[in-house]
């Protein structure tokens, strides 16, 4: 018969064993829940069982953190424009992305350090693994997601830096800024030599409503700007070739502009202030073919095409078209709805520019742009030349969130109001001046007296040649596409 152990032994054994399991329990939570504070309140694992003069130190910085950004946060909603000087601002953003960087590592730190504090060794095999597994994925996942801010933080200054021009700021002009938009060819070689596309946009400095002056590639005989260097040139119009011709004549005579870096488009901008009467402040050159990585950056645009739409042309063979339709477009289909010329022509792909701009404006939200950051900034960065100092993208991005939802007014100084041969400068001036006082409501809006209605569709824009696109010349470009 087997021996039977004292009933008092047995008792004091699973007594002592029960104690050291608790025992360890303790520790394993007190060890986690040193964790979990250093997630909550870095630093208090510290002030509770480590150094307390680093607890302190972390509190305090983090405190000082916490009530900063719920500050900014507040007067942000109170005053956007703050969160856009900040956005824009490179100083601001370089010391930004380093205070993240260095509390992604302090942060670490500490986790290291609270599991230090929790006597890891003290702990069983089993408690010790949990502790460790848990810590590293709190560290991480907390240095990563500052990290990753600090990287985007990063893109959108070197965005900036990239995108900065070196023209001087600029005063409004009768209260609005006037940004020329060349759309340049990028083939070999021909990057902005030979504009496609030629547009003011006139935008209220308080308001931010817009209007689209477009001017016809092939104008002939205008005059330049008086005092110009391509006045003293051509005191009697350009009559070398047409108005796109003009940034081409420049760049073979660049010595007439010593002091210039972009002579061609100098030259361009006093002819479109000759045309037009404005004054210009910025420029803005979109490369056509770097506008495609633009449009799949934020997913797509979506257009009415109202006519079959080519896809190529322009010197090769059509391959394709655009069927009609409300279509979400992705960027080689959106660049060719705005470039194609076959089965149309110069005014109805003008239209169609317009359409694109303003789907863009209308279409991309803020929380498409913050999704699509980092492709949004690298397409861009590769898309646009421009003079505008980066100490302006802040004012013109705030123009632009007042701009979406409100009407856009378009002008096209085409056929046929205008003949393109031989422009009607004071007529055209007339017009210039008649679309921004009725975009700034000093008169009536086209089309509320005797306005003909057009019903023709050609070209994928509304309206035709003879009776003019509906685009071209709207007091609501939204609803002209």
């Amino acid at each position: 018969m087997p021996p039977v152990s004292s009933p008092g032994l047995h008792d004091s054994q699973a007594s002592r064993f029960t104690a050291g399991d608790r025992a360890a329990r303790v520790r394993f939570r007190r060890a986690m829940a040193l964790m979990v504070m250093t997630l909550v309140l870095p630093g208090s694992a510290q002030l509770v069982a480590g150094n307390r003069r680093v607890g302190l130190i972390a509190l305090r910085i983090w405190f000082g953190l916490v009530v900063t950004f719920v500050l900014t946060v507040v007067v942000g909603l109170l005053w956007h424009e703050l969160f856009l000087e900040l956005a824009f601002d490179t100083f601001a953003l370089f010391w930004i992305r380093l205070a993240m960087m260095a509390l992604a590592t302090g942060w670490a730190v500490l986790f290291f350090d609270a599991w230090r504090i929790g006597q890891p060794l003290t702990l069983s095999l089993g408690h010790r693994r949990a502790a460790v597994g848990f810590n590293g994925v709190l560290a991480l996942s907390v240095a990563a997601s500052l990290l990753f801010g600090a990287h985007l933080i990063g893109v959108q200054r070197d965005f900036i830096l990239a995108m900065s021009g070196d023209g001087d700021v600029t005063g409004t002009h009768d209260g609005r800024y006037n940004v020329l938009l060349l759309g340049g060819d990028s083939g070999a070689g021909r990057w902005g030599l030979r504009p496609d596309s030629m547009t003011v946009a006139s935008i209220d400095a308080e308001t931010g409503r817009t209007v689209l002056i477009s001017l016809p590639r092939n104008m002939k005989n205008f005059p330049f700007a008086k005092g110009s260097v391509m006045r003293e040139q051509f005191p009697d119009g350009f009559d070398a070739d047409y108005l796109n011709g003009v940034s081409t004549w420049a760049g073979d005579n660049t010595e007439l502009f010593p002091d210039s870096d972009h002579p061609g488009v100098d030259a361009t901008i006093e002819a479109i202030e000759g045309i037009t009467g404005l004054r210009i402040n910025y420029w803005a050159m979109v490369n056509l073919e770097g506008f495609k990585d633009l449009v799949d950056a934020v997913g797509g645009v979506t257009l009415n095409v109202r006519q079959p739409i080519p896809v190529g042309g322009l010197g090769d063979d059509v391959t394709g078209y655009i069927q009609p339709g409300v279509r979400k477009l992705d960027g080689h289909d959106t660049l060719w709805f705005a470039r194609a010329r076959d089965d149309s022509d110069d005014y109805s792909r003008m239209a169609r520019q317009k359409c694109v701009m303003n789907a863009m404006l209308q279409q991309i939200s803020p929380q498409t742009a913050v999704r699509n950051f980092a492709s949004i900034a690298e397409a861009s960065s590769a898309m646009v030349s421009t003079n505008i100092p980066s100490s302006e993208f802040g004012r013109f991005a705030s123009l632009a969130l007042k701009a979406r939802g409100q009407k856009i007014s378009t002008l096209s100084l085409v056929p046929p109001m205008i003949n393109t041969a031989d422009p009607d400068i004071k007529l055209i001036r007339s017009k210039v001046a008649g679309a921004i006082a009725k975009a700034d409501g000093t008169a009536d809006a086209p089309g509320k007296s005797g306005a003909k209605k057009v019903q023709s569709v050609t070209g994928g824009s509304l309206g035709s040649m003879s009776e003019g696109y509906a685009a071209n010349e709207a007091a609501d470009l939204d609803a002209a596409c």
